[in-house]
């Protein structure tokens, strides 16, 4: 289903709270991007106890490191801080720790998808399912890009975090 109002696929018995892992390929563009704006869109509307977040990447290029300085820039001039994050490599435990682990782009997708033991697949989606009036399936990789592609990630994420923030509240409630 591509809709804003698509549920949340896992639903554990204690249905309490949700933790969403946001994946890319170095953890340093993109996910943190998602990882930050969503976090941000939680802690307004006060869900910090509820919904947790985290952001990987596929591959282990940048372990410990922060974000681009690029996407650190951009995202704190429309006032976003991912200052503290730093990149990690997504592991099989992932699948067990995370509710939802969603992919930016189609790619991220199948290495998600192959990665996910048995049972598990149905916690893998893409971002951009949340911002379904976007028309996009990915989030493009801004990382050899100029200023404009950093800014047009953050144009598409902030309405995928919006939707999926949505989804997960109707989900809580």
């Amino acid at each position: 289903m591509n809709d804003s109002r698509k549920p949340v696929p896992h639903q554990p018995e204690n249905a309490m709270t949700r933790k969403v892992l946001f994946v890319c390929t170095g953890n340093i563009c993109r996910s943190p991007t998602a990882e930050g704006v969503f976090r941000s869109l939680v802690a307004r509307d006060g869900l910090a106890a509820r919904i947790a977040s985290a952001s990987a990447g596929t591959h282990g290029y940048h372990i410990g490191d922060p974000p681009d300085p690029r996407t650190v820039a951009h995202a704190k001039r429309r006032g976003y801080d991912l200052s503290a994050l730093r990149a990690k490599r997504l592991e099989t435990r992932d699948f067990e720790r995370y509710d939802l682990l969603l992919a930016c782009d189609a790619g991220h997708h199948t290495f998600l998808s192959r990665m996910a033991p048995r049972g598990r697949r149905d916690r893998v989606a893409l971002l951009m399912d949340y911002a379904p009036e976007l028309g996009l399936k990915e989030v493009p990789d801004p990382y050899y890009g100029g200023a404009a592609d950093f800014e047009h990630v953050l144009d598409i994420v902030e309405p995928a975090a919006a939707g999926l923030l949505a989804a997960l509240k109707r989900e809580l409630e």
